[in-house]
């Protein structure tokens, strides 16, 4: 320990071998994708009442990539072609995306958000943006963009 504080010195280990920084960024990082989780559900039901929250991160990806091959978005996704297909069929039931042929590929599809899908989710999504700028409000510019570039690291590193 530190002095009279309570914080461990860096590097000290619980005695399984792993230090306390890690030991506190693994609980940390629990948390914030717990309540990832819980939020994702919550978005996707608010952009339709039947939205799987795991589809939600479909709208994400398409909204940012513009259209797609279904074969592009279960590599990005990590699943495969038929979980992929299933979970396009359903937001195309839904009226959010739709699919058109490959200019490219006459074979081959391109699955894009329709108009409701893209206004649905935008309206979402800047709902959701509101939220973090009205819980972050209190904080420095440059704290969010620490936050922001840490972040990015990390799912950097994560991807290679």
């Amino acid at each position: 320990m530190r002095g009279n504080d309570s914080e461990p010195e860096p590097g000290a280990t619980d005695g399984s071998g792993v230090d306390h920084e890690f030991l506190a960024l693994e609980r940390e990082l629990a948390v914030f994708l717990r309540r990832a989780r819980a939020t994702s559900g919550d978005m996707a039901r608010e952009v339709h009442p039947e939205l799987e929250p795991a589809a939600y991160g479909l709208l994400v990806r398409l909204e940012a990539a513009g259209r797609q091959r279904a074969t592009e978005l279960a590599a990005y996704f990590g699943v495969g072609k038929a979980t992929m297909s299933r979970q396009l069929r359903s937001l195309e039931n839904l009226g959010l995306v739709a699919r058109e042929p490959d200019p490219a590929d006459g074979r081959a599809w391109l699955v894009h958000l329709t108009d409701d899908g893209l206004a649905r989710f935008r309206s979402v999504r800047d709902a959701r943006r509101g939220r973090y700028v009205r819980k972050l409000a209190d904080w420095d510019r440059a704290e969010v963009a620490e936050l922001a570039r840490l972040l990015h690291h990390l799912n950097a590193r994560a991807e290679s």
